[in-house]
């Protein structure tokens, strides 16, 4: 089963963006972190990383045409993309939604919402970088 991971805004800087909430795993270490853990478990995984939200909801565009599991760290545009809200709405395989710190525990009032969860069959918050591989054993499953 092919297994897209696609990371949003700025998780390209992590292991440098504040260390003491998303920890100092680097973007390259959390790939192939991922794609050794998806092999372990029968999983072809690419891992993708954009600024650009075109680009994401190009991925998850073709994601739903391609029938591909989608493991989503939407990053900011989780909590106001109504672009992300449709994209997600059409995917036919299972979504997984990470995010590495738990944004329900964030002091920041506009981080208590997700676009993506009313999508998803799991919402994974808070686990670090494990949560990426929590959710891609779910997809196993």
């Amino acid at each position: 089963m092919k297994v897209l991971v696609l990371n949003g805004p700025n998780l390209g800087r992590l292991g440098r963006r504040q260390p003491e909430i998303y920890g100092s795993t680097t973007h390259a270490e959390l790939a192939h972190q991922c794609v050794e853990w998806g092999s372990d478990l029968g999983l072809d995984v690419e891992v993708r990383q954009t600024n650009h939200e075109g680009e994401l909801l190009d991925w998850l565009n073709t994601a739903a045409d391609d029938g591909d599991s989608v493991v989503l760290n939407a990053g900011a545009w989780t909590h106001y993309s109504l672009a992300l809200w449709d994209a997600c709405a059409q995917l036919t395989a299972p979504l997984v939604e990470v995010h590495i710190s738990d944004p329900k525990q964030r002091p920041e009032e506009f981080r208590h919402t997700s676009v993506v969860e009313p999508h998803a069959v799991l919402t994974i918050a808070g686990q670090g970088i494990d949560g990426y591989r929590q959710a891609l054993a779910h997809l196993a499953d």
